[in-house]
């Protein structure tokens, strides 16, 4: 179904899912556009990021943010055309980056709201390697893997939008960078596209045995995306005074008990004891949103100079949003996924 100048669709939660969402968790809703106040603007979304960070907004467990309601409209990054506007700074036809979530049209008082001009070069892009996502990559990478030229820099989840930009930037300071994906094709992007050192494959037999050959000297700085079995590998291979930054954990996000096995935390703590390793989680616009102007300055400067490559997914109309997000749950994804909603 195409975007419509007279109705806006949107997807709001219909019910809270129990381990992946499925067809029941969001419901297609269809209605008037909404009408501007004063000191507010209309904006058609352009371009719908989809992001790890959306299941736990599903669920009501206690958690960073407030979850969505039921039946409220879903979370989402969006790329908007501004349609009409009683906001200083933001006039007809600027494009935004802002918060617009699952929905073809969305009202917003610019509060959060970055104007990108009239015409930008990708647009798309300010979700991916030069919005949130790039942000996470370079932030965690600088700010807490404090890195150091010829440490050895292994990344999780090496072939999405934060894994590629944490890889390529470790690349860039003079890191050994090792990155983890699944399947050989990740892999081969990985190294050929994206210049990786190597790739080991974590869906592949032997993986732990390969991953420890490709860290002859041990890790110095881990990037954790994955969790689960991928973390296990890494976990006896970290160095005394190894850095972890932690910015998710994709293979645990669906799940709705422990994992079988035994309990790894006191081994977890003692390493962390006696290697004075650092472990840390962040969200990245409360801990370094502050940083966001040094950040675009320099990866604008690295992508234009081709130092930065990044892939994106395409998804079209708005529709295929639930079953595109399922899929990067499940490790489908292959480079930053976004839906394109005016189709």
């Amino acid at each position: 179904m195409a975007q419509s100048k007279t109705q806006n669709r949107k997807f709001v939660l219909a019910e809270r899912p129990k381990g992946q969402p499925d067809d029941n968790t969001l419901r297609l809703q269809t209605e008037e556009i909404p009408a501007p106040g004063k000191g507010q603007m209309l904006l058609r979304n352009e371009y719908l990021s989809l992001d790890p960070y959306m299941r736990g907004r599903m669920s009501d467990a206690p958690s960073y943010a407030a979850p969505v309601e039921i039946g409220a409209v879903m979370v989402g990054g969006t790329i908007a055309q501004v349609v009409s506007s009683d906001v200083a700074g933001f006039g007809l036809g600027d494009w935004v980056q802002a918060f617009g979530g699952w929905q073809d049209y969305a009202l917003s008082d610019g509060a959060g709201v970055i104007n990108m001009g009239t015409s930008p070069e990708n647009p798309s892009w300010a979700l991916g390697v030069l919005g949130m996502p790039g942000l996470t990559g370079w932030a965690g990478l600088t700010q807490i893997g404090q890195p150091k030229k010829g440490e050895t820099l292994v990344v999780a989840g090496a072939s999405g939008p934060v894994g590629a930009t944490v890889g390529q930037i470790g690349k860039i300071l003079g890191l050994h960078v090792v990155g983890i994906a699944g399947g050989a094709r990740k892999c081969a992007h990985v190294v050929e596209a994206l210049g990786f050192d190597v790739c080991v494959d974590h869906k592949a037999a032997g993986f732990p045995s390969a991953l420890k050959a490709a860290v002859p000297e041990g890790i110095d700085i881990y990037f954790e995306n994955v969790g689960g079995a991928v973390f296990d590998a890494v976990l006896p291979l970290l160095n005394p005074k190894a850095r972890i930054p932690v910015c998710g954990l994709i293979s645990q996000y669906n799940a709705t008990a422990l994992p079988d096995g035994p309990d790894r935390m006191n081994l977890l703590l003692g390493m962390i004891l006696r290697k004075r390793m650092t472990m840390r989680g962040f969200i990245v616009f409360d801990d370094f949103g502050h940083l966001y102007p040094e950040f675009a300055r320099q990866m604008g400067e690295w992508v234009r100079d081709g130092k930065v490559q990044y892939r994106e997914e395409m998804i079209d109309g708005l529709e295929r949003a639930p079953a595109a997000f399922a899929g990067l749950l499940r490790g489908e994804a292959f480079g930053k996924r976004v839906v394109k909603l005016a189709v």
